[in-house]
């Protein structure tokens, strides 16, 4: 079937709600994507003279289109849809019965989560829906609502935009297609080249091309309007975020600065618990755990020597003994014995002091405190012969 306006109506006509309907009338409208612009014109009107479920299976269309355009990256129906999606979808959404307005919302929602339209014609189309729920009093459901779980609306300091935006979004296919209508007229009519009717004719088709180029220019005028207005939100915007970043930035350098001091104030301290506190200096309570206790004093070892000795050794009592042995020093003294008797008697020979003397040539010895040999009491060790020699040379000195 040949692409006409009265096959896309039939192709219109027949659609219904099943799936295989939608696909099949979406595939042959895809193939004539060339009239793109056309086909969406008679979509819309046809969206406006239909019943209430009807307009929810063009709207279901409309939909199968738009995302197969996106996937196949074939986006001459998004183009077409896209100035027009946000009023098709307010016209079929008010006065539908609940259930139809809550299939719409879900439709809605999946253009936002696939990105099938850009971001403004999905906040326009999102703030008409809103628009009607506000006007009956059923308050706002939001689309981040429970229905569209997740998704977000626009913030609040972009609500400005929505009207705007919406605005050139409606302007632009109209002014698009009169510029080209009117682009056209003037190549045919003014081309030098071209050939001329005659001139009741050609004074007839100048004054269409007249009226076409008014047109045209009505229609680019009315979109600069628009994006004048639209240019004046968002410089307001602007200038409140730059506003808003000024004040930003003066905080952040004012935190800067504070924290270099804190750091360099922490820094000091440390350092001063690294160095240590003087002995009168308290011990703060936030000493480093790590610093080493000071190492306490060595005691004093005594040295390794006898003691002297002193009155509280006791001695033995003095007793004389006579000298035996030639030839022993006066200071000659035993500390140790080999046996008990010798032990004794150096002990008791210590105690007196020897005179040497001359007899005969051989020295003799005499006691100072007494002539009589000490009575030694027992056996002491020595010989009855020496003994007896000892006692004849005291005698006799």
């Amino acid at each position: 079937m040949s692409y006409t306006d009265d096959a896309v109506l039939a192709k219109l006509s027949t659609l219904s709600e099943t799936q295989d309907s939608i696909v099949a009338v979406a595939q042959w409208i895809m193939f004539h994507r060339r009239h793109a612009d056309r086909t969406v014109q008679i979509w819309l009107q046809r969206l406006k003279d239909s019943s209430s479920h009807k307009r929810l299976n063009l709207v279901y269309l409309a939909n199968e289109v738009c995302q197969q355009s996106k996937v196949r990256k074939k986006e001459d129906f998004l183009v077409a849809f896209s100035p027009f999606i946000a009023e098709a979808a307010y016209t079929a959404y008010k006065g539908a019965p609940s259930d139809v307005q809550q299939r719409l919302r879900r439709v809605i929602d999946v253009w936002r989560e696939r990105d099938v339209f850009e971001e403004p014609i999905q906040a326009a189309v999102e703030a008409r829906i809103d628009e009607l729920d506000k006007a009956r009093g059923a308050g706002k459901t939001g689309f981040s609502g429970s229905i569209f779980g997740g998704s977000s609306s626009l913030p609040t300091e972009l609500n400005s935009l929505a009207a705007p935006q919406l605005n050139v979004t409606k302007l632009q296919l109209p002014t698009k297609t009169s510029i080209s209508t009117a682009n056209q007229d003037y190549s045919k009519l003014m081309d030098p080249g071209a050939s001329f009717p005659s001139p009741p004719v050609y004074a007839a088709r100048l004054n269409g091309l007249l009226k076409t180029l008014a047109n045209a220019e009505g229609a680019v005028e009315q979109c600069v309007k628009a994006r004048k207005a639209l240019v004046g939100e968002l410089q307001k915007i602007l200038d409140t975020n730059k506003a808003a970043l000024a004040t930003d930035e003066e905080q952040l350098s004012t935190f800067k600065k504070r924290k270099r001091e804190v750091d360099d104030k922490k820094r000091d301290v440390e350092m001063a618990i690294m160095q240590g506190l003087s002995s009168d200096d308290p011990m703060p309570p936030n000493r480093l755990a790590s610093q080493p206790a000071p190492e306490p004093e060595r005691p004093e070892i005594e040295a390794l020597t006898p003691p002297a000795a002193g009155p509280e050794f006791p001695q033995q009592p003095e007793e004389a003994v006579p000298a035996f042995s030639p030839e022993v020093p006066q200071e000659a003294t035993f500390h140790q014995a080999a046996a008990p008797g010798i032990e004794m008697l150096s002990s008791i020979a210590s105690q007196y002091k020897a005179v040497p003397t001359t007899t005969n040539g051989a020295k003799k010895r005499r006691l100072d405190c007494s002539d009589d040999f000490p009575d030694l009491g027992g056996d002491d060790g020595i010989d009855a012969d020496v003994t007896e020699m000892l006692r004849r040379d005291s005698s006799g000195a």
